[in-house]
């Protein structure tokens, strides 16, 4: 669809290679932006649409993958542009089927060594700053990165710090790092430019079960302090890290 003054400037629709579309809803994240891609993936899903033979989401997009055999670029275009029009994205209701993680951490202490600068650059406490990042449940807004591995936000304004400039040369599996009013809860050991605030026991990355990846984009995570010694008995007694889920949709 071409863009005029006198249309709105998103959502795009752009050809990715020979055999893929990006649908766009904003050019940086937001709320409203994350949920679209989030609900029209779901619709695009349930849509059946000829061709389309695998779906994902980012930020604040959407990109397929189809079968040139199926259907031609013009024809699956057309077909997205009107399933687009069926619905203001930005406002729709999230997917069904998403569930609410309750994730036990330790903030701080020398497993977490990063949270009285994070917390500083955000004119916080370190006790303010544990209390906004477990005030309320973090969407999964995108996975990413790393296997398995969440995006999740987005946190209030003051966190809109940035990255380090240089690279913390690793961080353990199951770490908390924040920057950009986002949280990444680490799947793999890796280095980062994030600032390490937290420290969980979740396994998010298990390649030797059916289905290796335990949160889905869309899922809340609602983090719960614990203190060090709280967290070692976890880490050591519980496979899942003390981690529970409930269905929310």
């Amino acid at each position: 669809m071409p863009v005029t003054p006198e249309t709105p400037k998103w959502p795009v629709i752009q050809g990715i290679g020979v055999d893929g579309f990006l649908i766009t809803f904003n050019d940086s994240l937001t709320e409203a932006a994350n949920r679209a891609a989030l609900a029209f993936r779901a619709a695009l899903d349930g849509a059946g649409l000829c061709g389309v033979e695998e779906t994902s989401t980012s930020l604040a997009s959407v990109y397929l993958r189809f079968d040139l055999r199926a259907v031609d670029h013009e024809t699956l275009r057309a077909a997205l542009a009107a399933l687009l029009q069926q619905a203001d994205w930005y406002a729709a209701p999230l997917p069904t089927g998403r569930k609410l993680w309750r994730v036990p951490a330790v903030f701080g202490t020398a497993l977490a060594p990063q949270l009285k600068e994070a917390a500083s650059l955000a004119g916080l406490s370190p006790d303010q700053a544990i209390a906004e990042f477990c005030a309320h449940p973090l969407r999964v807004q995108a996975i990413g990165f790393a296997p398995g591995q969440p995006y999740l936000g987005q946190l209030p304004p003051q966190w809109d710090i940035p990255r380090q400039t240089g690279l913390t040369p690793r961080v353990p599996e199951g770490a908390l790092a924040v920057a950009i009013r986002q949280m990444v809860l680490f799947s793999v050991s890796t280095p980062t430019g994030w600032r390490h605030v937290g420290q969980t026991a979740l396994r998010l990355f298990q390649p030797d079960q059916p289905d290796p990846f335990i949160l889905r984009p869309g899922d809340e995570v609602q983090l719960v302090p614990v203190t060090r010694a709280e967290f070692e008995n976890i880490r050591q007694s519980d496979a899942l890290g003390g981690a529970t889920s409930q269905a929310v949709a």
